[in-house]
């Protein structure tokens, strides 16, 4: 029989996202609304039957489900499908792993008694807090002696162990299987730990977590696939809501998406599914596309053309791939491929931003038309590109920028003022925290309606009644530095107080009388929380009836839902020990979080910040409103994660060998947990090839998302002195068009 699923195979660009708008729109349209239903058991095992059974589509009953690689992709396909519409379905998209934690919290009473778990409610542990509990989890254990032979320190070693989990979980292998299938793909070079202790780990915090009921997305993951979806009274619950299935970008998946998606095909749904051959944008940190694409076999494959003509994919793809792959020799590559050469990095940063700001000011391209890429991006490069920029009013968007929330003055000075509130903190509190606390605590009111947004953003950054002169000399002459209870005096205490001025003085005196009163509600026990503190603080100095700038406004929202999230998990550990008194519970390396004294719990809160474990990227990670004008700077990971295009393309550090690991480090073991090599061993040749296929990807994939010109960034020294000779220097050397810093030497006033 004719399968009734569709399966969607393009490169980039070539319209698959568009093909299954319309074919939702043709789920729901009135002149065709109906789908494939199930099959009943007899009558899908009966040869030679035909007889289909259809079921009405109902708007407020959509029974699709909606699936998007992340969730950036996940939003803009619902808003597609929302306007294609006209707004009459409603639609409720998700990531695969967005799917798998709804479900097993909203099954989890059926998971507590196939598994015989305490009856409490889940709590999800974010990646940060799940490294600092297993640490502690694991800590007698990883001794000297472990850490020297695995190479690495605790923090990143830890990482790799709860990394392996996660693998393991998104290709649906048992936790219990862990330590076979690395002793296979290890084999004698192993490193120098032993696959049964790392399993035997990983074990013990699976349980531990399960016992408080913590979820990680490891074990939300293998939940779901090791029991949920084997379970008869889930599958009866799934295939009833679910008729039909519309899965984006099933490239970038884990391998465990396919199992949902064949139970539901199984019972009769109908799927549409998109697969990009140039994608696999998450192939070393969990996607398994190979083994998506075995999903191929069960529907009817429609193969999209490629990118759209004004994309150069068609004309350099090819003759760039082979150029890098094959060492093919062309005389030249086209005119509309430049080269940006010079011999130190700095030179090439600053003669980077250059010649965008050249080609912005001169009306050659808008802003949002031009994309820097990157296969990493260190700080003195984003600071370099954006600060030149931004002086000749370019604005530049850092793409998923997600730098430490401590990098924020915003955040340091709410810590500090924890710190001065709650008593107990006075060794993280220094005469330096003190000034720029007071600095930030004292900005000025809003500024005037009339004034226009840029100038608005320029007062809210500049404008305090303490500048950072006076809050030093505040700071040398009035604070008092002690273990419990750090102090700030009045200002009268500095004899030459009369030089630090009215506005200073008012605003400081403001500050101390608000501390003042906290720490009076504190005695009390009149704050519930550090959380109130906080909320209070920012409402009463920095909100105070004003329009943050978003990137503040962003790191705010992720600092209060940081420590709502700590505070809940540490609630959680103190009643589940507090539950069990008398049992050895977890030891002694959980007492920060079974203390009654909440001190130790705001020690270890504003210290796990100060380690820049926890990043600005709050839900929803964009601002409202349209598109910002602005020139895009990301990495290739996070480009092409995006899935954006532009006019220009700048590919930074193109000689970096960094272009061949396609800008993001592959998960460890992650190999060994694909579906068509489980368990074999990965040898030098394997990652030869496999470096050979990214790159083909990462350059069919770039040249689809870019139109009118391309410039390649090479200099000679990478940012430590030594020689670049990266996969795409062939390409460099194969530039007609080459810019150097004495080409543009005449208009380089303008950037001093």
């Amino acid at each position: 029989m004719v399968s009734h699923s569709i399966w969607i195979v393009g490169t980039s660009r070539s319209g698959k996202t568009t093909r299954l708008v319309e074919q939702f729109c043709s789920w729901v349209k009135p002149k065709n609304t109906y789908i494939e239903s199930f099959y009943t058991k007899n009558q899908r095992h009966e040869k030679g039957d035909n007889v289909s059974k259809f079921l009405y589509l109902k708007p407020t009953e959509p029974g699709v489900l909606l699936l998007a690689a992340n969730d950036d992709n996940r939003r803009e396909l619902g808003d597609k499908i929302v306007t294609s519409t006209s707004g009459k379905y409603p639609v409720r998209g998700k990531t695969p792993l967005g799917f798998f934690q709804d479900e097993v919290i909203l099954f989890w009473p059926l998971l507590i008694n196939s598994l015989n778990l305490k009856a409490q409610f889940p709590v999800r542990l974010r990646p940060e807090t799940e490294q600092e509990l297993a640490t502690k989890l694991w800590r007698s254990q990883l001794d000297e002696e472990i850490l020297r032979l695995a190479g690495v320190n605790e923090s990143r070693l830890v990482r790799r162990i709860l990394d392996l989990f996660q693998l393991a979980a998104y290709s649906g292998t048992p936790c219990e299987d862990i330590a076979e299938i690395l002793a296979r793909g290890l084999g004698e070079n192993s490193t120098n730990l032993e696959p049964e202790f790392l399993a035997s780990l990983l074990l013990d915090w699976r349980n531990w977590c399960l016992e408080r009921g913590l979820l990680t997305y490891g074990i939300i993951t293998e939940l779901y696939s090791q029991h949920l979806l084997s379970d008869r009274n889930y599958q009866k619950h799934l295939t009833k809501r679910y008729q039909a299935i519309l899965a984006d970008d099933v490239d970038d998946y884990p391998g465990v998406a396919r199992l949902l998606f064949e139970l539901l095909l199984d019972e009769g749904a109908v799927g549409a599914f998109s697969y990009n051959p140039d994608g696999a944008v998450r192939l070393g940190l969990g996607g398994d596309p190979n083994y998506l694409e075995g999903l191929a076999d069960r529907c009817r494959v429609e193969t999209l053309t490629g990118p759209p003509p004004e994309s150069l994919g068609q004309q350099l793809a090819t003759q760039m791939v082979e150029l890098v792959t094959e060492s093919i020799m062309p005389l030249s590559l086209p005119e509309i491929v430049h080269s940006i050469q010079t011999t130190s990095r700095a030179q090439l940063l600053r003669l980077t931003a250059q010649v965008i700001a050249n080609a912005i000011q001169s009306g050659q391209v808008e802003p949002e038309e031009v994309a820097i890429i990157a296969p990493g991006l260190d700080a003195i490069a984003r600071y370099t590109l954006v600060e030149i920029l931004v002086k000749q009013n370019i604005p530049v968007e850092s793409l998923n920028d997600q730098r430490p929330l401590i990098s924020s003055p915003v955040i340091r000075a709410l810590l500090t003022m924890l710190a001065l509130v709650y008593p107990g903190l006075g060794r993280l509190v220094d005469r330096d925290a003190v000034a720029e606390m007071l600095v930030v605590l004292s900005r000025k009111q809003q500024p005037p309606e009339n004034t226009d947004a840029m100038n608005r953003d320029a007062i809210h950054r500049v404008s305090t009644d303490i500048d950072p002169v006076r809050a030093g000399l505040i700071a040398d002459y009035c604070f008092v530095p002690h273990l419990d209870r750090p102090n700030l005096l009045p200002v009268s205490t500095f004899e030459r107080w009369d030089r630090i001025g009215y506005a200073a003085t008012t605003a400081y005196n403001e500050i101390l009388q608000w501390l003042e009163q906290q720490r009076s509600q504190q005695e009390q026990r009149l704050i519930p929380s550090p959380i109130s503190l906080l909320d209070r603080a920012i409402q009463r100095f920095l909100w105070n009836g004003s329009n943050l700038p978003y990137e503040q406004l962003a790191a705010l929202r992720e600092l209060l839902e940081t420590a709502q999230h700590y505070w809940e998990i540490d609630t959680r550990l103190r009643q589940v020990s507090s539950g069990r008194v008398g049992e050895e519970d977890a030891g002694k390396e959980f007492s920060v979080f079974s203390s009654s004294a909440s001190v130790s719990t705001i020690t270890e809160f504003i210290q796990l910040l100060r380690r820049g474990t926890i990043t600005a990227n709050p839900y929803p990670v964009r601002p409202i409103g349209g598109a910002r004008k602005a020139v895009t700077l990301a990495t290739i990971f996070q480009y092409r994660s995006s899935r954006r295009s532009h006019r220009w393309h700048f590919w930074l550090d193109a000689g970096s060998p960094l272009w061949a690991k396609g800008g993001a480090a592959t998960l460890f073991g992650a190999p060994f947990f694909l579906q068509d090599r489980l368990g074999e061993p990965w040898t030098a040749e394997d990652e030869k090839v496999a470096e050979q296929q990214r790159l083909r990807r990462i350059l069919a994939d770039l040249l689809s998302r870019v139109s009118k010109r391309v410039y390649l960034c090479h200099s000679d020294l990478a940012v430590n002195g030594q020689e670049q000779v990266g996969p795409l220097l062939p390409l460099v050397n194969a530039c007609v068009t080459v810019i150097s810093e004495t080409s543009v030497h005449s208009s380089d006033t303008n950037l001093k």
